[in-house]
């Protein structure tokens, strides 16, 4: 019984970390977005400055506390990473060149994706009720945002998808890393090394923007939300439910919708607010059925 408690209530910590991650998100969306819109920037520099920040700040912390950098899982972690940086400059890339909704929700296609690697990869059964719950969500994103392209969008939208099967995979990972002892820190630590490298090549590619006083608080800001964000949502990853975790990540959509409501004066109607609804309730739904 007491072991039924304790398994439920890092449930439910895991739950509230992807809520905090979902909220910390949607502000480096919103940064993100900004940053390219008033200076340029693209996505190789973005997600560059974005991983200097966290490999910064959480190098820092753990030298100071004298925690340790090697790893018997080098491997691992560098596999990890090269799909995450993917999955995210696929993600930078998708905010920036789409509206802010469209390019959130597919990259919100990873929780699909996540349940389909881990079946065919990790060999794991799922039921067919977690299977609805994960599609009645996707369901909800689509009836919330109605995604439509234009002419000239289909290429931004399919590296946006292209974002989504590499963020899956990248949170497959995640929690097998957690199972073999490896602390969130470091899992986010490699993360940003590995990403740094990765946007530095990118951005070497399709040129650099110089910094300025104007550009600095952008990236602060979108470094400060990544790095709470990242780290929230590797421990909703590694103590969590793997699906209830995917199925509240959608909320990053939800709070994405609400930010250009009250930023940028959307208006959404009765069908947005239904969509808002079925992803709300498909991350009670998938809590319910152990």
């Amino acid at each position: 019984m007491n072991r039924t408690r304790s398994q439920e209530t890092r449930e439910l910590i895991g739950s509230a970390w992807m809520i905090a991650a979902a909220l910390f998100f949607t502000l480096m969306n919103l940064a993100i977005k900004a940053a390219h819109q008033k200076f340029g920037m693209g996505s190789g520099e973005l997600v560059f400055w974005r991983m200097v920040f966290a490999a910064a700040v959480l190098g820092g912390m753990a030298k100071a506390q004298g925690k340790t950098f090697a790893t018997p899982h080098l491997k691992s972690h560098l596999s990890r990473s090269v799909s995450g940086t993917v999955g995210m400059t696929c993600g930078f890339y998708a905010v920036m060149h789409l509206p802010l909704a469209t390019g959130v929700t597919l990259a919100y296609t990873s929780s699909i994706f996540l349940a389909v690697l881990s079946a065919l990869v990790l060999r794991e059964k799922i039921s067919r009720y977690t299977q609805a719950v994960l599609l009645l969500g996707f369901a909800g994103v689509v009836l919330l945002l109605k995604p439509s392209f234009s002419a000239g969008q289909e290429g931004a939208a399919a590296v946006g998808l292209f974002g989504g099967l590499a963020a899956g995979w990248a949170y497959m990972q995640v929690r097998e890393l957690s199972l073999l002892g490896e602390p969130a820190w470091r899992v986010v630590f490699y993360l940003s090394l590995v990403g740094m490298a990765m946007g530095a090549a990118l951005a070497t590619l399709t040129g650099w923007h110089s910094l300025s006083l104007q550009s600095l608080p952008y990236l602060l800001a979108v470094g400060a939300t990544a790095v709470l964000a990242q780290l929230a949502m590797t421990h909703a990853y590694a103590v969590g439910r793997k699906f209830t975790v995917a199925a509240l990540a959608y909320l990053t959509v939800v709070f994405s919708t609400l930010a250009g409501i009250f930023f940028f004066g959307e208006q959404i109607g009765w069908q947005e607010w239904l969509g808002i609804g079925i992803i709300i309730a498909s991350g009670i739904l998938s809590g319910l059925k152990k």
